[in-house]
């Protein structure tokens, strides 16, 4: 691929080609900035050892930059058309491996980083399958409200489930802006590049299923009182009555509201409610 490629043309011509219409439904607009796809590149830090798992491979532009630095790359796509498409324009790559499928359904070979502009439409559980998965660095771009999301402050509007959720498993760090004009058709949102190394979890949970499921419950109640958004979570724990208000007004935190509680606040809570729960049981 010549680097001087002018991308929008190329895109245009492959439409053409191909007699393909991209999906909005599925989030199919394509970079057409050669430079931003050699950076994100540059930001993962692509060595020769590395495998890649690129999620949505588009027409395959980021794959083949990916396949001329690395071992191999794991290129997802979930539309068949665009399969044949690949198989066509990446058919002298002996290092790609297409997978004609969803992310979240089809089995998917290890590897160690993640370089990727996945569709919009599948951030959130696309995001939560990575950080369940052993690798050392993922680049991804997401639009921009959602990438805002995983790095926001305590108490902040954009702070929820997906920043405690996020925090527990990786270290984010927001690297660029992409402004919308970067696409093809272009989105109706820019974009934000970000970075995610994984880490130890920076604070202890007893139970990590239960964890997870409060953070979740709890969030969709953010205005209120601690006190009063864990009683449907209590309740899903077979918690009822008067002895979930018993419970919910001896916690942590039970005055505050829930955007105010840090997440190392929302590990302890889970420990005091697994350790009053277990304590019940004993009685």
């Amino acid at each position: 691929m010549a680097k001087t490629m002018n991308l929008l043309e190329e895109v245009r011509r492959l439409l053409h080609f191909y007699k393909f219409s991209p999906k909005r439904r599925l989030g199919q607009n394509f970079i057409v900035d050669m430079s931003l796809l050699q950076r994100l590149l540059s930001y993962a830090s692509i060595r020769s050892e590395d495998v890649i798992l690129e999620v949505g491979a588009g027409f395959g532009f980021l794959t083949r930059l990916l396949a001329e630095k690395c071992k191999k790359v794991i290129a997802v796509e979930v539309d068949r058309n665009l399969i044949k498409v690949l198989e066509t324009q990446l058919n002298d790559l002996e290092n790609v491996e297409l997978i004609e499928g969803d992310i979240l359904k089809v089995p998917v070979p290890p590897f160690n980083k993640v370089v990727s502009v996945p569709p919009y439409s599948i951030s959130s559980p696309m995001l939560f399958w990575i950080l369940e998965r052993k690798f050392d660095c993922a680049v991804l771009t997401f639009q921009k409200e959602f990438a805002e999301r995983l790095t926001a402050s305590v108490g902040s509007k954009d702070y929820g489930r997906l920043t405690v959720t996020t925090y527990y498993f990786a270290e984010t760090e927001p690297l660029e802006h992409v402004p919308r004009r970067m696409f093809y058709p272009p989105p109706r949102v820019d974009s934000m590049v970000v970075r995610l190394k994984p880490r130890k979890p920076p604070f202890t949970v007893k139970d990590k299923e239960a964890f997870f499921e409060l953070v979740r419950v709890i969030f969709t109640q953010r205005n209120k009182k601690v006190r009063n958004a864990v009683i449907p979570f209590l309740r899903k724990r077979k918690i009822i009555g008067k002895e979930a208000i018993r419970l919910a007004d001896s916690l942590l935190f039970h005055q505050k509201r829930v955007w105010e509680l840090a997440p190392e606040d929302f590990g302890a809570l889970t420990n005091e409610i697994v350790r009053k729960t277990n304590e019940e049981v004993l009685l």
